[in-house]
């Protein structure tokens, strides 16, 4: 016989039970974002794995994995399509880009928002010692290792080489910076160009295994004008003795290494990200993983940065004092 009475309270303690696991399972439930990093070998790569190894280990409830990529161009593109939440990208590729004058690409990459200043990325041009390659000029007719293809490296030789005439007169080999620097020891290639902080695995591994110098590049560019046409880029010198053998200071231009996200991102998950990795904790491990993570700290949070920050990167700069500038306020 059918006990109405009995079914409803089997029902109602079935809708209770279901309310409470359905409210567990969102109460518990992971956020999994995606970090756009680098090629192996460069330091975007070395940055990617040690933010979102933190974050995901101290972080409850989410989950950062990280993306090998070409490099800061097509972080830039995924970011800005969602394919990635967080990446690295330059100053100048980030700049550009929301501008539509990446070479040969037109789009407005809006949709990406730069959170803080990683380091700044310097470019090295390295040669070996008996190679007779002097100047940047001597690279006509040459093979030069540019980067991989799609890679911020790449951009920045092909805007540095463009503007110097070069660009069409040597053979660029769209490569790693493992791989050049191997190419260069087994005279594949005559140059390697590395666009990434200082001291950098790969030329260490060139400098190890070979007699390399590195050029100045600062002289010829001012002469070329190239300074004019791409203002985000900043002198530097490479310290003599920063790699085995090299025993003067180098003299080049960098861009700044920015940590970006995209519009899609919550602002909340943006800022509690900042917040951990820009602790004393988070910095400390950062630099544990590279010594080039040094350059991170609070006060240059948004160093480098000429285009608009994102709405969760500007509440946590403001909160430890730093204001944006009327070109970093978001949009």
């Amino acid at each position: 016989m059918f006990d109405r009475k009995l079914f409803s309270v089997i029902a109602a303690t079935l809708f209770v039970t279901a309310l409470f696991f359905s409210g567990d399972v969102v109460q518990s439930a992971t956020t999994r974002l995606a970090f756009s990093g680098g090629p192996d070998g460069g330091t975007f790569q070395y940055f990617s794995n040690a933010i979102s190894s933190r974050l995901s280990r101290t972080q409850k409830d989410l989950e950062v994995s990280n993306m090998a990529s070409a490099g800061s161009v097509e972080n830039l593109r995924r970011v800005n399509s969602g394919d990635a939440d967080f990446g690295i990208t330059y100053s100048g590729d980030l700049f550009l880009g929301r501008n539509g004058q990446l070479t040969n690409d037109t789009k407005e990459y809006t949709d990406t928002y730069a959170m803080a200043y990683l380091y700044g990325a310097p470019a090295h041009l390295v040669v070996l010692k008996d190679s007779g390659i002097d100047t940047a000029m001597d690279l006509e007719g040459k093979r030069v290792a540019v980067g991989p293809a799609g890679s911020g490296a790449a951009a920045s030789a092909q805007r540095f080489f463009t503007s110097l005439g070069l660009w069409d007169k040597f053979t660029p080999e769209f490569i790693g910076y493992t791989q050049g620097a191997s190419a260069l020891g087994d005279r594949l290639v005559d140059a390697v160009w590395v666009f990434a902080g200082f001291p950098n695995s790969s030329v260490i591994q060139a400098a190890a295994s070979n007699d390399i110098k590195l050029l100045d590049l600062v002289e010829i560019g001012k002469e070329k004008g190239f300074f004019k046409d791409n203002p985000y880029y900043a002198e530097v010198t490479i310290p003599a003795g920063t790699y085995q053998g090299v025993d003067k200071g180098t003299v080049t231009f960098q861009d700044s290494a920015l940590w970006i996200a995209g519009k899609h991102v919550s602002a909340d998950h943006v800022s509690t990200a900042l917040d951990n990795i820009y602790s004393e904790e988070g910095l400390a491990f950062m630099v544990s993983v590279t010594k080039t993570a040094k350059a991170m700290t609070v006060e240059d949070g948004l160093r480098g940065i000429v285009t608009p920050v994102h709405e969760g990167a500007a509440d946590f700069w403001k909160e430890k004092g730093l204001s944006p500038t009327e070109e970093q306020k978001p949009q």
